[in-house]
């Protein structure tokens, strides 16, 4: 029985992916449509630059120079998913309404319409947690959908190099748009507390929804599809770790793969590991999406590996990871959500081992 068989409440909020039955053609054909598709209109890079300049129009001075700093201030690779009192940039709480509605169509136009769905849905949750948080008297956070922040670094322009952030709890996207190409768009950063909603907490918030459903599920039915030999080459622990590896920190782990390599699963196998695949990239537009694929496959789709770390069941601590020469998700459920229930808080990321926020990869681990 496969993870996704096993979860008896909110499969509703997990989207069925399809069955690609993976080879490198298909890719290959999914890059050509999708060029041909953007041939002769906006692409992100040029749409950001434009959303940008009309956000930042609308804002007075003051929020202004909150909002814009210098593209080298370090500030641009201080990135973090922890709640926290203060952060770079201006939040969503402290702009007008005509200011937030431009400010959320920058970010609508950074990611994909799922993926747009997914960080609002995020946010969304800060209202559920703290509807769980006053049933036991308050917590320690203040939790607000409206603190999250939005960051311009440098200047937007069709010829120069800056930069975007919106950052708050369990969210932190970053990217770096240089002409008419988004030349970095990694830690790409979502996490989810609940990860699974056990009750009524809010209307606007059904019991069952499961924000990051499709990344948990897919990595257990990949599991779940290795032969005995092949599972013990993709375990690396029977304890998961508590969080994922370099948290915060400007530069991803540059430790050499571990698990089973993709070279060593057959096709189905393949074909599960690239919906996992897909499941993150989805969150990204077309073309940005595109242009992750195409330097997958450019490094060799068989030199990914997959491993795993802790339970393989469902409501205890587990943890995944799948790394590439050009990519590293790791994601992590071992937290108990606010309510106490267990590995019911998840962490997951999308980090480039080549450089995040555009930066050359660092050197050791």
């Amino acid at each position: 029985m496969t993870y996704s068989e096993s979860v008896s409440r909110g499969e509703n909020s997990v989207k069925k992916a399809r069955p690609l039955f993976f080879v490198l053609p298909c890719w290959l054909l999914a890059i050509t449509l999708t060029t041909y598709a953007f041939h002769g209109q906006t692409n992100t890079a040029t749409a950001l630059t434009a959303a940008a300049e009309q956000w930042l129009t609308s804002l007075t001075p003051s929020a202004r120079a909150q909002a814009q700093v210098e593209y080298d201030t370090p500030a641009r690779l201080g990135w973090h998913f922890i709640p926290k009192k203060h952060r770079k940039g201006l939040p969503l709480k402290d702009m007008s309404t005509q200011q937030r509605k431009l400010a959320l169509s920058l970010v609508r136009t950074a990611l994909s319409q799922s993926g747009y769905e997914k960080a609002t849905a995020i946010m969304r949750l800060e209202s559920v947690l703290n509807a769980i948080e006053s049933q036991s008297g308050g917590g320690r956070h203040t939790r607000d959908p409206l603190r999250y922040y939005v960051t311009i670094f440098g200047t937007p322009s069709e010829r120069g190099r800056w930069g975007l952030s919106f950052e708050g709890h369990h969210l932190s996207l970053n990217f770096v748009i240089e002409a008419d190409r988004v030349v970095a768009s990694t830690p790409q950063f979502l996490a989810a507390n609940p990860a699974q909603v056990r009750d009524d907490y809010l209307a606007e918030v059904k019991q069952g929804t499961r924000v990051l459903g499709n990344e948990e599920t897919l990595g257990f039915d990949l599991l779940g599809s290795l032969s005995s030999d092949q599972r013990k080459k993709a375990l690396l622990s029977s304890e998961a770790p508590r969080d994922i590896r370099h948290g915060g920190e400007p530069h991803p782990p540059q430790s050499p793969p571990q698990g089973l390599a993709a070279a060593e699963m057959t096709m189905a196998q393949r074909a599960r590991l690239e919906q996992l695949l897909e499941a993150y990239l989805s969150a990204m537009p077309q073309d940005v999406a595109a242009a992750r694929r195409e330097r997958l496959i450019a490094a060799g789709f068989e030199n990914i590996y997959f491993a795993w770390a802790g339970a393989t069941e469902p409501h205890i601590g587990h943890y995944y990871r799948v790394q590439g020469p050009t990519l590293l998700i790791e994601f992590v459920n071992t937290q108990p959500d606010s309510a106490g229930n267990p590995a019911n808080h998840i962490h997951c990321v999308w980090r480039n081992p080549v450089g995040d926020f555009g930066l050359p990869a660092a050197a050791g681990d």
